[in-house]
């Protein structure tokens, strides 16, 4: 039987001679390009991501302003120091104190009008504090800076009831002191017994033995001693 004029020949249905059942990589050439060898994946926008991180825009600061805020804080901490200084130094006002009034008959005398304009304006911790007027006569004030109990003199007392001849005497820079102690208050009253005339010194507790000494310095300076007089033992 005589073969069907319609078939093609293959050679005929591609001049080429390339048979079209071909692989793409064939088709493409000797030397395609495979998905791994792709520098980068192409997003939707065909922007390639490699590997490699893009360059940061970041740039170093200038050295100017790296210094700048190092020094800031050190500044600040220094100007809270100096103020905190200069807070404890300067001087607090207070309140004028009100003194009451105890007998002191010889308050008028040379004794005392000799001693009070030499005392001194600071004993320590305490400075001279300004009294509320009108004030007992031959009194003195000194207080702490933050205020507080006051340690307060009297000069040109009578004897105090309590100085007799059994009582204790403990000597301060030259002057004999007799202390008197309340126990109900949180400080003790010292007499000096051996001037011309009587002068106490009530101190708080806690304030160590600079006031009694400042004292009795300037009284060794300005009155001369005597002999003691005490008062009879009690029955």
């Amino acid at each position: 039987m005589a073969a069907d004029s319609s078939e093609t020949d293959p050679s005929e249905a591609d001049p080429s001679g390339v048979d079209s059942s071909g692989s793409a990589s064939e088709r493409a050439g000797d030397n395609p390009v495979s998905s791994s060898d792709s520098v980068g994946d192409a997003d939707s926008n065909g922007t390639v991501h490699g590997d490699a991180e893009p360059p940061s825009d970041a740039r170093p600061y200038p050295p100017a302003l790296i210094a700048t805020a190092v020094a800031l804080p050190v500044v600040l901490i220094v100007a809270i120091l100096v103020a905190a200084i200069l807070a404890r130094k300067a001087p607090t006002e207070r309140e004028p104190l009100v003194l009451g009034p105890v007998p002191a008959p010889a308050a008028d005398g040379t004794a005392c009008t000799a001693l009070l304009p030499e005392l001194p304006v600071e004993l320590g911790d305490y400075t001279k504090s300004q009294l509320v007027e009108p004030a007992p006569p031959a009194t003195r004030a000194w207080q702490r800076s933050d205020g507080g109990d006051p340690i307060v003199l009297r000069c040109g007392l009578d004897r105090p009831l309590e100085f007799n001849r059994a009582s204790a005497l403990q000597i301060v820079n030259g002057v004999q002191w007799f202390e008197a102690r309340d126990p109900a208050s949180k400080a003790s009253t010292w007499f000096a017994v051996d001037r011309e005339t009587y002068i106490a010194m009530t101190i708080p507790d806690g304030s160590g033995p600079t006031p009694l000494q400042g004292v009795s310095d300037t009284i060794t300076a300005k009155l001369p001693p005597r002999a003691i007089d005490p008062g009879p033992l009690p029955n």
